[in-house]
């Protein structure tokens, strides 16, 4: 008898981290083989289910960071270290990480796209020699919405970094929106690189036309859709822009192709 692919099972979290007040990172007990950018269904029976980016993996467990924004979150955010929460997955694509090794490496994120690139970062972080250069620009709304602090400290000792707050000043941060930034990435100097996008569906447009303006062609641009899926396998057509299934084919795509699809 097959496996119903569409069947969470029971996992347990093994510590609770606050981010900020409403932005919790879950570490949760699996075994499940993930590659950075992929994403699990993670839900509470009777409750609801949404579709989650994996923000850092280990031996043996995973990371999930979530804002509290709805019946299904406010639910999640009751649990405690010890409890379970339902999750299916891993599913979709993942950066290619192996197509950016020995080279340059630029990531743009905004808000909560930090997370869904944080493994990604990670893995450069510990694997240095693997890239020549990686410049990386995070923008948060304000102060109180900073995520991932230490990571973000760590990051400046072997990154090049920009960290901007929309409004806010304080020490160690630019102010101004992240495409604001982008014309200080020295493309020019680079012989071969990559340029990663992830943030709100506008914030992504914006920052791929600002990258296009600074000479960057377009295939060496990549970005990852936070679009709300359901099924996660490609049957209920919820996350499907044009003819192309998110779930599926993304959420991580090539510009080339991503272009035609942040409506």
């Amino acid at each position: 008898m097959s496996e119903n692919i569409m069947l969470p099972h029971p996992y347990k979290i093994i510590d609770i981290i606050p981010e900020t007040e409403d932005v919790y990172t879950f570490r949760v007990e699996t075994n499940a083989k993930v590659k950075s950018g992929q994403f699990f269904q993670v839900s509470i029976p009777k409750i609801g289910e949404a579709p989650i980016s994996v923000s850092c993996m280990g031996e043996n467990w995973i990371e999930l960071t979530i804002r509290k924004v709805g019946k299904l979150t406010n639910e999640i955010f009751n649990l405690k270290p010890g409890d379970k929460i339902f999750m299916r997955g891993p599913y979709g694509n993942s950066f290619p990480i192996e197509e950016f090794k020995s080279k340059h490496l630029v990531v743009i994120a905004g808000g909560t796209g930090v997370a869904p690139v944080r493994s990604l970062l990670k893995y450069f972080y510990e694997n240095p020699n693997e890239i020549k250069s990686l410049h990386f620009i995070a923008g948060f709304r304000d102060e109180k919405n900073i995520l991932f602090k230490e990571d973000l400290k760590n990051f400046r000792t072997r990154f090049n970094t920009i960290y901007t707050l929309d409004r806010d000043k304080i020490e160690g941060f630019e102010v101004g929106l992240v495409t604001e930034h982008i014309k200080k990435i020295p493309f020019d100097s680079f012989e071969d690189y990559n340029v990663v996008i992830v943030g709100p569906h506008v914030m992504m447009h914006f920052a791929a036309l600002e990258c296009l303006k600074n000479g960057v062609n377009e295939e060496k641009i990549w970005v990852s859709f936070e679009r709300r899926m359901s099924c996660g396998v490609g049957k209920c057509g919820h996350c499907k822009i044009n003819e192309v299934y998110v779930c599926l084919e993304g959420p991580v795509f090539n510009y080339t192709k991503a272009k035609n699809l942040l409506d």
